[in-house]
């Protein structure tokens, strides 16, 4: 990784951890229509293969609703402060993310709002990942050049491949359903792949 200056983070499964709130809504739409449990969370992983919205497409097949986003399970996986303390040391750190409004006070009440000097969420920003506008509006509001930096995520859709367009460097994180994920293309094969946010810091 030469020549970066910035380092633009996602949220969701990348520094968040969402897995609570995933088992939450499964256990809720299993509870609600009296599922099979073992039938649904096959077909979600089935489906976490090729997208992130597994859980929804699981529904979509068993006819039934999704229940609203359990944001209050969220939590930072181990380390993240450490690592963006370490890494706001040597390069500027940035936030792209797919969010609903109130990102800043989200990311300030888990106390690393302080590492960052740009925050582009989709909600306040008009456009959402994968468009290329949202990376180039935290981009300009960097003053930086493509090519000086990098996007970690955990989406080969949403992050990779979009920022690889433009020239940054990527690393994809496979946490959450991005485990179950493989590389198809050319277009989504990341500069590194890392299997946890916590390696990281062995990049840089």
């Amino acid at each position: 990784m030469e020549n970066v200056k910035w380092i633009f983070f996602d949220l969701g499964s990348t520094l968040v951890d969402e897995s609570e709130c995933l088992k939450e809504r499964c256990k809720v739409i299993i509870e609600q229509n009296n599922l099979d449990a073992d039938e649904f969370c096959k077909k979600v992983l089935e489906y976490a293969e090729k997208d992130a919205f597994a859980i929804r497409w699981a529904a979509q097949d068993f006819d039934v609703a999704v229940p609203k986003w359990f944001g209050e399970l969220e939590r930072l996986y181990p380390n993240v402060d450490e690592i963006l303390k370490k890494l706001s040391q040597k390069f500027k750190l940035g936030i792209i993310a797919n969010q609903v409004a109130g990102t800043q006070k989200r990311i300030d009440n888990w106390g690393i709002g302080k590492y960052f000097d740009v925050v582009v969420a989709s909600a306040e920003a008009g456009c959402e990942k994968p468009d290329l506008k949202i990376f180039n509006m935290a981009l300009e509001q960097a003053k930086c050049n493509p090519s000086e930096a990098v996007m970690i995520g955990d989406r080969l859709d949403n992050d990779v491949a979009p920022a690889k367009q433009l020239g940054m460097k990527t690393v994809w994180v496979r946490q959450g359903f991005a485990k179950y994920k493989k590389v198809n293309n050319e277009s989504e094969n990341p500069t590194a792949t890392v299997e946890s946010v916590s390696e990281v810091l062995d990049l840089f």
